[in-house]
């Protein structure tokens, strides 16, 4: 790609975003994004947690929001697992809890997909009556299974990758290193596929893979850089003090909405080059 044909692309990109009004779709996924986060955080532990045991899942993905979020989020969204993973004799209940996660899990889908077809300018399908409706659901739903499928993976990979690193560590003086150089790939690949997934199936557009391949790999490299800097920034704000017990929920809230507007502009780029090669 030339750099004539970058500065086009990017230019059109930012024109885009503009256009498109992509600070207020990524406000509404947030919004979505929040209350459907936890049904998405229950499912994927429990499929993750069929090969590694839910409480290592379940004690990973803690680290991990502690990390990122801090420990107020880390120990509210423990409460709500601890809670949702009680046992319960009513075989009704269960069933009923089951439907409300899968569907408040896919709304969270069904908004992105609304901004995705705002993107590209397209109407989305009208569903059919209840069987349209239940189709676009299951849609929705694959992707969250394709989300547990993707952590699934990413562990099985850390594992072994930490099991290589302890044994090259013995033999070459940089090997342990090496193993976190590899870490560091794989998942920026998981990443990069998980945004050729969103880019890919969503929207109501007919795409190729090798049409969002390059706009997922841009994504996933200015969510990776973001999120080191946004980690920084929360780490030396006072959110704190200035919101109090809300503090958590605002500093998820600004995370969610930071990535929306990440998964928004290479939806834009996305867009753009396609154009460019049609």
């Amino acid at each position: 790609m030339s750099l004539q044909l970058s500065w086009r692309l990017i230019k059109e990109t930012i024109a885009g975003w503009s256009k498109d009004r992509v600070s207020t779709l990524a406000a509404a996924l947030a919004y979505y994004t929040i209350f459907s986060i936890g049904p998405l955080l229950i499912i994927c532990i429990a499929i993750a947690g069929l090969v590694f045991g839910k409480e290592a899942i379940q004690t990973q993905v803690l680290h991990q929001i502690e990390n990122m979020f801090g420990s107020g989020s880390a120990k509210q969204i423990q409460t709500m697992l601890m809670h949702a993973f009680e046992p319960t004799t009513s075989l009704l209940a269960q069933i009923i809890g089951i439907i409300i996660l899968l569907f408040g899990a896919a709304g969270v889908f069904s908004e992105l997909q609304n901004g995705l077809n705002k993107i590209w300018h397209v109407e989305a399908r009208a569903a059919k009556g209840w069987l349209g409706m239940i189709k676009d659901r299951f849609w929705s739903f694959t992707m969250v299974l394709g989300i547990g499928f993707l952590l699934l993976v990413s562990l099985l990979l850390t594992v072994l990758l930490t099991a290589m690193s302890d044994f090259l560590s013995q033999f070459l003086p940089g090997g342990a290193l090496l193993g976190l150089m590899l870490n560091f790939l794989i998942s920026l690949g998981g990443i990069t596929v998980l945004f050729a997934m969103i880019f890919k199936i969503l929207p109501n557009v007919d795409l190729r893979w090798r049409d969002v391949w390059l706009g997922a790999f841009i994504t996933t490299l200015l969510f990776t850089v973001g999120k080191f800097l946004l980690g920084i920034y929360l780490g030396s704000s006072n959110i704190d003090n200035g919101f109090g017990a809300a503090a958590s929920l605002i500093i998820m809230l600004i995370w969610v909405y930071y990535s929306a507007q990440i998964l928004f502009l290479g939806a834009e780029f996305t867009k753009a080059y396609v154009n460019r090669k049609h």
